[in-house]
Formats: structure tokens, sequence, C-alpha cells
């Protein structure tokens, strides 16, 4: 299995390419699994659910329509965005579970900044129980399988412009906010973030079996021009 780290924010219409071709080669067994780290330009996706009410202000940013599902969301700088190009051929065929296993991780990952993140029933991503009452996300989930091959994947809040998410109702939901790392008084580096979301993956997913059903290649070893994820932070912070 492959990590991949971009240091410089991605146009979102690169990403989604890249991951089209990389989906591929995982299905025809010449490239092995990728989880991709990094970050985009501002802007809004709309996800096959999306509701032309919920762009409330068209103006703001880009829009680009995905192929994802879910409503509108939106990255930027400050977004940790992990891209998870599974082969559920070998990890169980089943879409609720891999949604299930994402949320897992991204709950995992936040618990090593002492971040307690939820499930909520009817709402997907994960939740912060502020100290008022009110309900924030601080990450969101939108998948799509191609083939049992799954590509996009999360975006958690590290330390985002917030203001940017006045432009959309995000994911449909308007009743609830939505909170940053940053937010909620935790100043922790891209970095941290990331080797905690490395950390916390095998926990939530663990090993792929070797081969699928179909008789699919086990994944290749990582290539040598992917940079490694940075060790994870120190628990107890």
């Amino acid at each position: 299995m492959e990590w991949r780290i971009s240091d410089e924010p991605v146009p979102y219409e690169a990403a989604v390419a890249a991951m089209e071709e990389r989906v591929a080669a995982i299905r025809a067994g010449t490239e092995g699994e990728l989880v991709w780290l990094l970050e985009h330009p501002p802007l809004y996706t709309a996800g096959t659910s999306a509701r032309a009410a919920d762009l409330v202000d068209p103006d703001l940013l880009p829009v680009h329509r995905s192929g994802r599902g879910g409503q509108y969301t939106y990255h930027g700088p400050g977004q940790r965005v992990g891209y998870v190009m599974l082969d559920l051929r070998r990890r169980g065929q089943d879409v609720r579970l891999h949604v299930r296993r994402l949320e897992d991780w991204l709950i995992r990952a936040l618990a090593r900044f002492n971040v307690r993140g939820e499930r909520r029933q009817g709402r997907v991503g994960i939740w912060i129980a502020g100290r008022d009452g009110r309900e924030a996300k601080i990450a969101a989930i939108g998948v799509r399988v191609r083939h049992w091959i799954s590509f996009h994947g999360v975006a958690l809040n590290v330390d985002p412009d917030l203001g940017h998410y006045r432009g959309i109702v995000p994911c449909g939901i308007a009743e609830h906010g939505v909170t940053s790392l940053a937010a909620l008084g935790l100043t922790a580096s891209m970095a941290e973030v990331d080797g905690a979301l490395r950390a916390a993956f095998p926990q939530a997913f663990g090993a792929a079996t070797p081969s699928g059903p179909d008789g699919s290649r086990p994944a290749p070893a990582p290539s040598s021009s992917s940079r490694a994820a940075p060790p994870p932070p120190a628990t107890g912070r």
C-alpha cells in the first residue's frame, strides 16, 4: 500500500483525473492501493445528491461537479483531504462497511489530539459536541466505488477559513455548524495530522486479504517516489 503526500495545493480536476487513472490501475492489478493526503485551492464540490438551493452564493468560489456521493462541501487550504483508493474486492465488498471504516479512521485520528469525534444517526461525517450544546461537523466523507475500487474519501478541517462555508449549506445540513481543530483551540501542524491519520489507518481498516475472489493480485510495494508520512504525534496531546 502506498501513502502519498502533496505539499502544494492540488487543483481539484487534476486530482480527480489522477484518481481515475489509479482506480483503473488497481482494478487491472498494475498498481497497489493508495492513500493520498493533500489540500485543494478554495472551491465547492457538488456530490451526486447536491441540491441547487444549497448553493447559497454561487459566485463566492469555483464550483465543481463531482461523482462522489453526498451534497455540497468545501475544500481549501488548511483542510486535510484524504483520497482513499482501496480494492474492496480484498476488503469486503460492502460500501457501508467502507464508509464506517472511514468514520472510524477519522475518530481514531482525532482521538490522538484528545478530540472526541462522533457519528450521528442519519448524518454522514464526524461531529463534535460543543459546550453550548450545538453540534458542528469537523470532517466530511464522500465516496465513490467503481468495480469495487474506492476513491474520493474524507476531508478533515485542521485550520481552514471557516468563513468560506457561508456560500453553501454544507452537506445539506443547515441546523448545525462546522468547526476545525484550530477553532477548538488546538494548534496542530499538517504533518502531525498526517502522522495521526497514518497511525490510525491500520486500526480502522486492518489488512487486505492476499487476493480477491476474482484472483486479483496483491498490491505491489509503495513506489520509491512517494514521500512517507511523518511519525504520529505524541499521545496525550
